[in-house]
């Protein structure tokens, strides 16, 4: 487990996302600059109003966002880690492709016990993912709730299409009905992605604020990618992150 930092925050700002195209446009308009010797995976340095933004391509992927979201807390220290990306919305969340989602917890959705009576969650075990101030958090994590609470108002003033709630993150993306509706059932998450709970992991372990936000690029549904819109998803959850950074939210 890595220990806790104990340095201060330093003010910048880390943004991660699976892909370069989930970031490119962020990249693009803070004119960040990509930093030689950064580490495995390409990292760009920018400035916004509200400070200097690191942003990184973590690759697809749990184990992928945590080594990328843990070097980065290590060597920046930031005041806020922000993931984001693309995402897949449940029937029943009242999303729709090309919406926002800000997420209020991260959940590990397919990481458990199957036993004769069915699944549950690491809870079963005994042992928690994660210890902080008397708690013990095994499949569900909190995220920052005054960033969330901002960003969610903030996007509802300018009138953008967005929800609020669970996140769940397989390793498994669901390409059924059946299993969409099993795990909206389970944990009544709004969307799923591969990543974000393994930042919020992560972001936990280092008492680090954390913020996800997403654009919905497809209903879970029986898997057919003519319906999909992943540039139209992440590009406005870019250009929403954008405008947050401009005015100052963070």
């Amino acid at each position: 487990m890595p220990a806790k930092t104990v340095h201060e925050p330093s003010g910048c700002i880390v943004v991660t996302a699976a892909v370069d195209n989930e970031l490119s446009l962020l990249v693009r308009e803070l004119n960040a600059v990509r930093l030689e010797g950064a580490g495995l995976r390409p990292v760009w340095k920018g400035e916004s109003p509200s400070g200097t933004v690191y942003l990184a391509a973590t690759g697809i992927g749990k184990v992928n966002a945590a080594v990328t979201a843990t070097l980065l807390t290590e060597r920046f220290r930031p005041k806020l880690l922000v993931n984001t990306g693309c995402g897949g919305a449940y029937w029943g969340s009242g999303l729709s492709v090309g919406d926002l989602a800000v997420a209020t917890a991260e959940i590990y959705g397919d990481e458990g016990v199957l036993t004769v009576d069915g699944w549950h969650t690491l809870e079963i075990i005994g042992i928690p993912s994660v210890e902080r101030n008397g708690n013990r958090y095994s499949n569900e994590f909190p995220l920052s709730m005054l960033a969330s609470e901002k960003v969610f108002h903030f996007a509802f003033s300018l009138g953008l299409p967005v929800k609020r709630g669970k996140f769940i993150t397989v390793s498994t993306c669901s390409g059924t009905s059946s299993r969409g509706s099993e795990l909206y059932r389970r944990f009544g998450g709004i969307c799923e992605n591969m990543e974000g709970a393994a930042v919020a992991h992560v972001a936990l372990l280092y008492d680090t604020p954390f913020l996800e936000v997403r654009g919905i690029s497809n209903m879970v549904e029986d898997r057919d990618l003519s319906r999909w819109d992943i540039p139209r998803s992440v590009e406005m959850a870019q250009r929403f992150l954008f405008r947050c950074l401009e005015r100052r939210l963070f």
